[in-house]
């Protein structure tokens, strides 16, 4: 039986990098990454029932709640949370210019 050379196959490194080059991928990994901060943001209390959900055109940043009255209290706290959070998205060169808050977002998942 003849000798397999198995030099055919693409690197991880080369995959990833072919992955992205697609504009949407690179879009969705970057806010992705800027979701993670979210908990540096807010306080305690608030860290397990939000979460960002997504981004609306124009830099409106969707946070999903577990309830009514979380939303309410986060919107009380909007501005606060935009200048503390505005450094983060500055970083990855994503615009952000308000927050909505969304119990009908809001997974247990």
């Amino acid at each position: 039986m003849g000798k397999v050379l198995y030099s055919d196959f693409e690197g991880v490194e080369t995959i990833i990098e072919s992955m992205m080059d697609n504009p949407q991928l690179k879009k969705a990994v970057t806010r992705t990454n800027l979701y993670n901060f979210w908990d540096s943001i807010l306080p305690d209390k608030y860290k397990s029932k939000s979460r960002p959900f997504s981004m609306l055109p124009g830099g409106v940043m969707v946070v999903a709640c577990e309830n009514p009255v979380i939303a309410q209290e986060l919107s009380l706290r909007k501005i606060m949370l935009i200048s503390k959070f505005t450094p983060y998205a500055k970083s990855m060169k994503i615009k952000l210019t308000d927050m909505r808050f969304d119990p009908k977002k809001w997974t247990t998942a």
